[in-house]
């Protein structure tokens, strides 16, 4: 049975389902969770506190640096303003944006 994936490609690049915890001691991805409304999210702690967007813009400069794509690339979509976010990462080819966010995860979830 194939794991749920917090990305699905859209038009335009590929949306990306987030639970993000601000005031936490690093700033990392902790992994893949599916909440109890059967949603797939991917767990990222951030150490800013959810002021003026300072939280929304440590998760997208994270996830840029960490998924080597630009920064302008990546947008909240819904949640601005709350924990459950959605990112849309634009990409003129997002198949291939698609499988390259899946193993960026799977590779540095094997680290931990």
């Amino acid at each position: 049975m194939a794991t749920a994936s917090p990305f699905r490609i859209v038009a335009g690049g590929v949306r990306v389902a987030l639970k993000v915890t601000p005031k936490a001691s690093a700033d990392r991805v902790r992994g893949v969770a599916v909440d109890p409304s059967g949603v797939t999210l991917l767990l990222v702690s951030v150490t800013v506190v959810p002021e003026d967007g300072r939280a929304n813009k440590a998760v997208a400069e994270m996830l840029a640096r960490r998924w080597r794509v630009p920064r302008s690339a990546i947008a909240v979509t819904q949640g601005a303003a709350d924990r459950r976010k959605v990112l849309l990462v634009r990409a003129d080819d997002p198949a291939a944006l698609l499988a390259r966010l899946e193993a960026a995860e799977t590779e540095e979830g094997a680290k931990s």
